[in-house]
């Protein structure tokens, strides 16, 4: 195996410890809009990073090039590099008794890749964006979408004796459509990401739900300057809550750059509020059956009941902390191991969007977050938010413009319901929540 040679190159090198890791891909991507096809690529790559650690210190290079002459570059490269850089004494690779083992089965590639043809692929593209023309006349353009299939393998060696390789599929769709009333536009959009191509959410119903996105947003105003309780849907959910993995990951641990720092096994949230990263769920988007240093991945409960369980960790931010790593290493071809999620998810509750909604007398429901406003040191945060007014437990009228703020301190705290529509669309999922009052800024 080449890894293994470029591997062996490096510690004879003198390496104290190197890692090989090998991707390859092939993509393919087609965008269309009203009906015609606007770009089509499909590309297949190759690629090898080597990462080095001699004596405390680290580097790490890549290529695309697999001849002998490149890969002896490669290795001398590195170890320059390596020798130029600082030392930290953390900068070691995991110990040997950890590696993962075995690779479990957790449905991650499709075999139908190569089945699908190009057409079938154009198709699908084509078939949502009409669904969602066909929804209403009012549906006048489209600002994007298409359909992407991605085939990837990834093979990692290191010098303390661990080998592992897997392979896995991403199928998405997506659409964009604009909607125009009274001289009025306004966009939305809904996509459906599987590892597995019939698992996708039919065209039709991502075409419908992209319009209907659209059209609810006719009319669109602002509102007061008000506190009221606001509910968030599953989308802006998900994308609060990639706040609060930034605030649980070992990277801002280790720089004093979050608020949660010194939380452990103390109350941070509502007892209605638990929060899992979990890389072992089979066909889910995050799964793999070890992370980037070539752990096994794991169920990590890191928030439960409200009270902060773990952090997140690689094995850098472990031997930092003097904790166990929870098999969160990223990385790509070329870097050093950060943390990244798995599955991160919040345990779905108990109520349906609509009994949540219909709990609410006078607020504001969240469809869509704008921007960053987010102080993961501090927990201020301030966004802007589009959505749709609440009155009398119904969905009255769209809201766009207006800011939504708070601290995620009081945020987490003050979450009230939690909803069962859970559903894992990206690595970061979560269901409806309903926070009891925060700020939302208009006119």
């Amino acid at each position: 195996m080449l890894a293994l040679e470029v591997m062996d190159m490096a510690i004879k090198r003198g390496a104290t410890a190197a890692e090989v890791v090998v991707y390859e891909s092939t993509e393919f991507s087609v965008s269309v809009r009203l009906g015609e096809i606007e770009t089509l690529q499909e590309a297949s790559t190759k690629q090898m990073g080597l990462r080095v650690i001699f004596e405390g210190r680290q580097a790490s290079v890549a290529t695309a090039d697999f001849s002998d002459n490149s890969l002896t570059q490669l290795v001398e490269e590195a170890m320059t590099l390596a020798q130029a850089t600082s030392v930290d004494e953390q900068l070691v690779l995991p110990s040997s008794d950890d590696f993962a083992r075995e690779i479990p089965e957790l449905r991650l590639a499709d075999a139908s890749f190569e089945a699908l043809s190009t057409e079938e692929k154009i198709d699908v593209a084509l078939r949502a964006e009409q669904a969602a023309r066909d929804t209403d006349p009012r549906i006048v353009n489209f600002e994007g979408g298409g359909f992407e299939a991605t085939f990837g393998k990834v093979t990692m060696v290191n010098s303390l004796g661990f080998q592992g390789s897997y392979s896995g599929t991403v199928f998405s769709l997506t659409t964009v459509p604009v909607a125009r009333q009274d001289g009025q536009m306004q966009r939305d959009y809904w996509y459906s990401s599987a590892r597995h191509f019939a698992e996708l959410e039919k065209p039709e119903s991502v075409g419908r739900k992209a319009a209907e996105r659209a059209l609810r947003r006719l009319g669109a105003r602002k509102v007061k300057t008000v506190q009221v309780p606001v509910v968030f849907d599953p989308l802006s959910a998900a994308d609060l809550l990639s706040s609060i993995f930034q605030a649980v990951s070992g990277d801002s641990i280790i720089r004093r750059s979050s608020f949660l720092i010194g939380k452990l096994d103390e109350i941070i949230a509502s007892p209605l509020l638990t929060v899992i990263d979990d890389g072992t769920i089979v066909g889910a988007l995050g799964s793999r059956p070890f992370d980037g240093e070539g752990l096994p991945t794991r169920r990590t409960v890191v928030i439960e009941d409200g009270v902060l369980r773990s952090y997140l960790l690689n094995t850098y931010t472990a031997h930092k902390l003097k904790l166990k790593s929870t098999a969160n290493a990223a990385r790509g071809v070329v870097g050093i191991p950060s943390v990244g999620p798995n599955n991160f998810f919040i345990k779905p509750g108990q109520h349906t969007a609509e009994e949540i909604i219909s709990s609410v007398k006078n607020g504001f429901y969240v469809t869509d977050l704008i921007g960053f406003g987010v102080n993961i040191v501090t927990g201020d945060y301030s966004r802007g938010a589009t959505g749709i007014w609440v009155e009398d437990g119904r969905l009255a009228y769209p809201v766009e413009e207006v800011t939504v703020a708070g601290n995620l301190k009081d945020m987490l705290k003050g979450i009230e319901m939690i909803g069962s529509d859970l559903e894992f669309r990206s690595r970061i999922a979560a269901p409806t929540l309903k926070i009891n009052l925060m700020t939302v800024s208009g006119e």
